[in-house]
């Protein structure tokens, strides 16, 4: 697993890019806004109350990124430069076959296809470009969008397994052989 030179993806109307330094207080919003975050449940050393602890969130992106440890994509609209939303796939298993993926937008976005389009790239590139068997999410029971939002991209919720860290998640899974055929 190599991620580098950064993977840039593609599609009809984004980009998802690196995630910069100037892209701070964007990335402060995304991880202190009370509706985006309303059902994620960040211990006190990950969460990001300022602009320099959002500075230091991406400096530790970039290092696990260096490190291939874990990859964040700065969602963009095709013609604008502006972050809307990041999603990143982390939290790899020891053989490099599973990974977690999470994701963040900017509520003026909500319900415009924008989380599935990008959900489908990384989809697409953790399959084929990682070869990974399996990508996991993990979702509060009460977040309505994202059960949908995986749901609908091949995602199936696993009722055996449980998040350790926090009693009011689920787990979905989504297979490499349950890839649309359209990615």
């Amino acid at each position: 697993m190599n991620f580098n030179p950064f993977p840039v993806l593609t599609s009809e109307y984004l980009i998802l890019r690196k995630v910069e330094e100037s892209d701070n207080y964007t990335i402060l919003h995304l991880r202190s806004d009370k509706i985006i975050n309303q059902y994620i449940k960040r211990p006190e050393h990950r969460q990001t109350k300022s602009i320099t602890d959002a500075l230091n969130f991406i400096k530790t992106q970039h290092k696990n990124l260096e490190n291939n440890v874990s990859i964040v994509w700065g969602i963009t609209l095709k013609d604008q430069s502006e972050l809307i939303g990041t999603i990143c796939l982390w939290n790899f298993s020891e053989n490099k076959k599973v990974a977690e993926v999470g994701y963040d937008l900017k509520t003026e976005f909500h319900n415009k296809g924008i989380m599935t389009e990008a959900l489908n790239l990384v989809l697409n590139f953790g399959f084929k470009q990682l070869k990974l068997q399996k990508i996991e999410a993990f979702t509060h029971f009460k977040n309505e969008s994202s059960k949908r939002l995986l749901t609908k991209n091949g995602f199936i919720l696993n009722p055996i397994r449980k998040d350790l860290d926090n009693d009011f998640n689920l787990i979905y899974e989504n297979f490499k052989d349950t890839l649309n055929s359209e990615l």
